[in-house]
């Protein structure tokens, strides 16, 4: 008796409307800078993936020196693996570095460090639903979620030359 390996297998035909997969081959290679979408001076965004339909963004963060991203929670978990440099929570007691992983649970409130004296930092995070932007008082301040990410990077992108249109090609 043959085995079921060695008989030729067809593929159906994939539905009409299924949005093609996202490939970007040399993601940590240097790209083009106008391809990082700015968060503040000093902190870039480069986007892989951005589901409108499921409400989450994959991306790589950046930070070229040292700094903070304000104090802020996620209504869901939250998932970065560190690639390059350091960063932490002055809240709590530990410091990531090249290979960390770290789960957020949502709800918990952090305010993300870069360190002095450190290299450029570098993580890749997905962000499913909101990120919400609080003070002291843990009071809202401000939010991101993937609508407000596909608009920041539309106004950049078109500012750069790269078209409005260029977020589409992450868009799924």
């Amino acid at each position: 008796m043959d085995s079921l390996a060695d008989r030729p297998v067809s593929m159906p035909a994939l539905p009409p409307d299924m949005l093609a997969e996202i490939v970007r081959h040399g993601t940590l290679a240097e790209t083009d800078p106008r391809e990082w979408v700015p968060l503040s001076p000093t902190t870039f965004s480069l986007p892989l993936c951005l589901s409108v339909g499921e409400g989450y963004w994959v991306h790589l963060l950046r930070a070229t020196e040292p700094g903070f991203i304000n104090r802020h929670r996620h209504t869901n978990p939250v998932h970065v693996l560190t690639l390059k440099g350091h960063w932490h929570y002055p809240e709590k007691g530990w410091t990531a570095g090249p290979g960390t992983y770290v789960c957020e649970p949502s709800g918990d409130v952090h305010t993300l460090v870069v360190p002095e004296g450190g290299a450029e930092m570098m993580f890749m995070a997905n962000v499913k639903g909101g990120l919400l932007y609080v003070d002291e008082q843990g009071r809202l301040t401000g939010h991101d979620d993937v609508f407000t990410r596909i608009e920041s990077a539309r106004r950049h992108y078109e500012a750069v030359g790269l078209g409005s249109d260029y977020v589409k090609r992450f868009i799924r």
